[in-house]
């Protein structure tokens, strides 16, 4: 038999108040029926038939279990890649603190929301670099997001094919978990600026594979200015860079993979929406199998108890015998 709690300072404070209050009770009836010169054995028939009553309550707050039954537990989940731009545009500041602290905080959001999927996490610029394979491990995810900025990839300019590649390549690996194509899902995460000339074939070989792309643009219309060392990044003719969240790109990669946009800017924040439509896809069954579960079985013991306590109400049984 197990327990759903120990014998502890609560259960041992009412054994000793019952103790306690039944010995004066006790003490007193015994005293009287002295005094009258008559029996008092009906006190500790009493005794007994109180005790076991509220042995039961006790047992009944400890929470027994017993009885063993088998019950099929099962794994359902998805895969998710999540691409990030890592370029320096994402150090804009038009969404507060920067684009990629925001970004930064999205992605945590994502992560305890797919508590059940694995996630896996690629940087990218002009280049892709796998930042966190494909994990369950939430813990780790949170750590590799919080380390990521933007010295990390080479400043030369963003492409989305390449992290897309390497994101198809991971979601649909013969080891991957998953093996079914609506179960995977890759996030691209970007302001947009796009100067690969692959992206699209990318996305036809994405689309014909079955997966979901979904797009996440970050940044506003207007643009906001990117720090640097010595002040505000400028070009090479000395014009203070503005950076501005390109949707064309991002709305188009979505529209031809059967995917969807979404975006962060100063008024907007789809994340939650994103959270909700990823939610929706069908997880695929990872594995099933059966195991030894107890019920706790209080109500039995706290029913038994009820049932003698209305009895000793109902029973009217002399103490003292005049």
């Amino acid at each position: 038999m197990l327990w759903y709690r120990d014998l502890g300072v609560t259960e041992w404070i009412f054994v000793a108040a019952f103790a306690a209050f039944y010995l004066l009770y006790a003490l007193r009836i015994i005293s009287i029926a002295r005094q009258l010169n008559t029996s008092f054995s009906a006190v500790f028939i009493k005794l007994l038939f109180r005790s076991v009553y509220f042995a039961l309550f006790i047992i009944a707050l400890l929470g027994p279990s017993f009885g063993g039954s088998k019950k099929e537990v099962k794994s359902v989940g998805k895969d998710i890649m999540i691409c990030v731009d890592l370029s320096r545009s994402m150090d804009a500041y038009d969404i507060p603190p920067t684009r990629l602290e925001k970004v930064k905080f999205e992605m945590k959001r994502l992560v305890s929301a797919f508590s059940s999927d694995r996630i896996g996490v690629i940087i990218f610029s002009s280049e892709a670099f796998m930042q966190c394979p494909l994990t369950y491990d939430q813990n780790a995810l949170n750590l590799f997001i919080e380390t990521m900025n933007s010295g990390l990839v080479p400043a030369t300019g963003t492409d989305f094919a390449p992290p897309l590649r390497m994101a198809l390549a991971k979601v649909d690996e013969k080891e991957a978990a998953s093996t079914q194509t609506k179960s995977k899902v890759i996030i691209l995460i970007s302001d947009g600026e796009d100067f690969g000339e692959e992206s699209n074939d990318v996305a036809r070989e994405i689309e014909n594979k079955g997966i979901k792309l979904f797009t996440l643009g970050v940044g506003t219309e207007r643009g906001g200015n990117i720090q640097a060392s010595s002040g505000l990044k400028k070009d090479r003719q000395g014009n203070t860079v503005v950076s501005k969240l390109n949707s064309k790109a991002l709305r188009s990669l979505a529209n031809e993979t059967g995917g969807q946009y979404f975006e962060i800017n100063e008024s907007r924040n789809d994340v939650s929406r994103l959270i909700n439509t990823i939610g929706k896809i069908e997880g695929e069954l990872r594995d099933a199998r059966f195991v030894d579960v107890t019920a706790n079985k209080y109500f039995y013991f706290l029913l038994a108890g009820i049932m003698l306590l209305v009895l000793d109400i109902v029973l009217n049984v002399r103490t003292i015998r005049i």
